[in-house]
């Protein structure tokens, strides 16, 4: 992924501030804990590196929204999104877990926690859990239209969180179905979502459409790791106008029907506006 890169606390909080600088209001993290385990038990860490950010940030940016990925994948050793029993993963168990990163992050100062697991009841479970801990005004941006998509690559491949058996199909959408997205974002909508994702963006602006059109949520979009790397590539290769098809781009996300994009042009995709 040209010009993404891991980072450091400091490093982080540099490059935050350099993008709130350029006019970006939000920064999404996402973290890559020192060792991982069957479990994923970095992930409610309150030392683990997205706590850290998250303290380093709201100190020392002001007005910055801090967003936070909450998941599994980074921090268990098989990579997959939960708790494993064999070959399949717990869902119930699994909630709990989430629930708890979840917490962790809103103790630290995140504005939005972000689930993006796709486990059956997990935004029901994750709102009682920061209601009950004090934690009511930290927001829930979900996943909710989350595809089994082939555009995630690049991004698995650099928090080395490829899956190390079977696949995310069990929980992620098949790309044919529109019905199922549908019923997952009502049900995220009535468990407490403040707003509904759809992931990928460019392949799937037919459900960003109607997801707007049927619910009328916010929403957001992700334009993911392959969707940037295609468009790196071929502008690398002299195939594109890299500006001009990343705007055209953003513009039909954004007319698709998204009322927010997370993308990693952000800043320079700013910096022009």
């Amino acid at each position: 992924m040209p010009g993404v890169f891991q980072l450091s606390v400091d490093q982080a909080v540099q490059e935050a501030a350099a993008a709130k600088g350029d006019g970006v209001p939000a920064v999404l993290l996402f973290g890559l804990p020192a060792e991982k385990d069957a479990s994923g038990s970095g992930a409610s860490d309150p030392d683990a590196p997205v706590q850290t950010a998250i303290r380093a940030l709201k100190r020392e940016i002001k007005d910055l929204i801090v967003i936070t990925d909450v998941c599994l994948c980074e921090y268990t050793s098989h990579g997959h999104c939960g708790i494993v029993e064999g070959d399949d993963i717990v869902n119930d168990i699994t909630v709990m877990h989430l629930a708890q990163a979840a917490l962790s992050h809103a103790v630290a100062g995140a504005d939005i926690v972000a689930p993006s697991d796709m486990m059956d009841g997990r935004v029901a479970a994750i709102r009682r859990t920061l209601d009950e801990r004090g934690c009511e005004r930290t927001a829930i941006m979900s996943y909710a239209a989350k595809y089994c998509s082939g555009f995630y690559g690049p991004f698995r491949e650099a928090a080395d969180s490829t899956p190390q058996f079977g696949d995310r199909r069990s929980h992620q959408l098949d790309p044919a179905n529109v019905d199922e997205a549908m019923r997952e974002v009502e049900i995220d909508i009535a468990e407490g979502a403040d707003i509904v994702m759809v992931k990928p963006a460019l392949p799937y602006l037919d459900i960003l459409t109607r997801v707007k059109e049927r619910f009328a949520q916010p929403t957001a979009a992700y334009q993911v790791s392959g969707e940037y790397s295609m468009l790196k590539a071929a502008a690398q290769n002299g195939w594109l106008d890299e500006r001009r098809v990343m705007f055209e781009t953003l513009i039909g996300i954004r007319r698709a029907g998204a009322d927010m994009i997370i993308t990693y042009y952000a800043r320079e995709a700013s910096r022009l506006l």
